[in-house]
């Protein structure tokens, strides 16, 4: 990471903004992209209701399903279409909210933005959702519901655990980047950076000073 001269002690945290906001679409573009070709594979290769191999604690099963993850709330189609277009809008506010920006942020972000988009295009395409991994007793999912559920235990993890209370900074945040005082940037809502004498943000470089 290169440090600026004109505020010492500071350091880059990354890309710009918009090159940021690039990567977690990239990264939810790939959940979607996988997401639908394996679905696309199950479909095109197993019968409704056939499995392979036929048995075993792990297989792989055309299931149709017009719930949630995991079969929860049955024939609500309609519903949980509305539900995922919440869910996505709630995601990009979080994303613009939520400070610091680390990439651990991005990957749970991206990882549940995609995984709803997922899912959203089989209940508008199809009026329902495939699923196909079957795994012993669980209820058959899918790549978009891993994905999902995978964020939200990230996410939990950056911010459902009061990290300072231990004495520990939040996973992902580098050593030199500390939560400013109003979390972000006054004027542009980068990420504010720890520099001598106060902090500075990583975006557009205004400074505020600490009076001691």
């Amino acid at each position: 990471m290169a440090s600026n001269p004109d505020f010492p002690g500071s350091e880059s945290t990354g890309p710009p903004a918009m090159y940021k906001d690039l990567v977690l679409l990239q990264l939810a573009a790939l959940i979607i992209l996988v997401d639908q070709f394996t679905k696309f594979l199950t479909r095109e290769l197993l019968s409704y209701g056939e499995s392979f191999p036929r048995y075993g604690f792990f297989r792989i099963t055309h299931a149709q399903n017009t719930g949630s993850a995991f079969g929860l709330f049955p024939d609500q189609n309609t519903a949980l279409i509305l539900v995922a277009f919440l869910g996505i809008t709630i995601l990009a506010l979080l994303y613009r909210n939520l400070r610091p920006t680390t990439n651990l942020l991005r990957l749970s972000l991206g990882l549940q933005m995609g995984g709803a988009a997922g899912n959203l295009l089989d209940r508008l395409l199809q009026g329902h959702v495939t699923d196909f991994v079957d795994i012993g007793p669980w209820p058959v999912f899918n790549a978009a519901d891993s994905s999902i559920v995978t964020g939200l235990v990230i996410l939990f993890v950056l911010h459902g655990i009061p990290w300072e209370r231990f004495g520990r900074r939040m996973p992902g945040l580098p050593a030199q980047v500390e939560q400013y005082q109003s979390t972000w940037c006054p004027v542009c809502d980068g990420d504010m950076l720890t520099v001598m004498g106060g902090w500075r943000c990583s975006t557009c470089g205004v400074k505020e000073r600490i009076e001691k």
